[in-house]
């Protein structure tokens, strides 16, 4: 039997289990968030002996779940897992109510999932210097789709023009879902998508890839170049998760949830599961993960500031 510890604020209730209050993970609904969140509280709440609840809170883009967590008192009862929105979101809109880089503790980068630039087969372009040099010789003829203005994908594309140099016209959708439907109907010209979603239609050729935009090949299409080894090195876009927690979160608890995390991304089981859904694990410390998020926030402000996205 649960007793339900009331709200402060906009916190979710807590279910309370013999007299322990059970920590929650803060997470949006759907796809590998989802599916990450449930299976890090599932392990996580095993180890600690304790229920760990998967708490989803989707919308604004990922800022309601930031935010409930940077709002939240700091006894390691609400964590958030989040992703490249957190540091895209200061730069793209005029007003949070939280501050990520100030009001959130880095805990662990868990994992990540490498995206593909993909083009329709009519695209007559075969690698990244060919798909720049037909842009540049159609100017404002080409496009791209994304799941929607400031969107990781959405800012990709923005990367990639500046990068090259070209005019390519964005096409938002709601989703980068219904984005690669478009594509694979001729729609649109070329998406930048996660693996899991991308590859099966580049194997069977109703797609072509021109980069893994990560360090590293994708082992389900090792045929495919990195963009460095396709001449960009700087057109890097991975998709990425962290846990973090409220910020005046304890020094001892932050290097406690570290390691109890990193021992569940390190093992065969979670890598296993992940596998299923194209998720490549990871494992780092909280100060390898405040470095990467303040890097990747310099680097989409730059590209949010270029490209005039905003999300307001």
């Amino acid at each position: 039997m649960c007793d339900v510890e009331p709200c402060a604020g906009s916190r979710p209730a807590i279910c309370v289990s013999d007299q322990a209050r059970s920590p929650d993970f803060t997470v949006s609904a759907g796809g590998p968030t989802d599916f990450l969140g449930r299976a890090l509280a599932q392990k996580l709440g095993e180890n600690l002996g304790q229920q760990v609840i998967a708490d989803n809170r989707p919308g604004a883009g990922g800022n309601l779940g930031a935010e409930l967590a940077a709002k939240s008192a700091p006894d390691r009862y609400t964590l958030v897992l989040c992703a490249p929105s957190l540091v895209i979101s200061p730069s793209l809109y005029t007003k949070l109510n939280y501050d990520p880089l100030r009001d959130l503790s880095p805990i662990v980068l868990v994992a990540t999932i490498p995206n593909l630039l993909v083009v329709h087969p009519s695209v007559p372009a075969k690698s990244l210097k060919e798909l720049a040099r037909l842009a540049n010789n159609r100017p404002g003829r080409l496009n791209f789709g994304s799941g929607g203005v400031g969107t990781s994908n959405h800012l990709a594309g923005e990367l990639f023009k500046a990068l090259t140099k070209t005019n390519i016209v964005h096409v938002p959708y709601k989703g980068v879902e219904t984005a690669m439907y478009a594509l694979l109907s001729g729609e649109l010209d070329m998406v930048v998508i996660g693996t899991p979603a991308s590859a099966p239609q580049v194997k069977i050729g109703k797609l072509r890839a021109l980069a893994v935009l990560a360090k590293d090949r994708f082992a389900g299409l090792p045929q495919v170049p990195t963009s460095a080894q396709a001449g960009m090195p700087e057109f890097i876009v991975d998709t990425w998760y962290g846990v973090l927690a409220p910020s005046a979160l304890s020094r001892e608890l932050v290097v406690k949830l570290n390691a109890e995390i990193v021992k569940i991304m390190q093992s065969v089981g979670m890598r296993d599961k992940l596998a299923i859904m194209g998720v490549q694990p990871l494992a780092t410390t909280p100060e390898e993960f405040a470095s990467f998020i303040k890097t990747e926030a310099v680097k989409w402000a730059k590209v949010v500031k270029e490209s005039g996205a905003r999300a307001d």
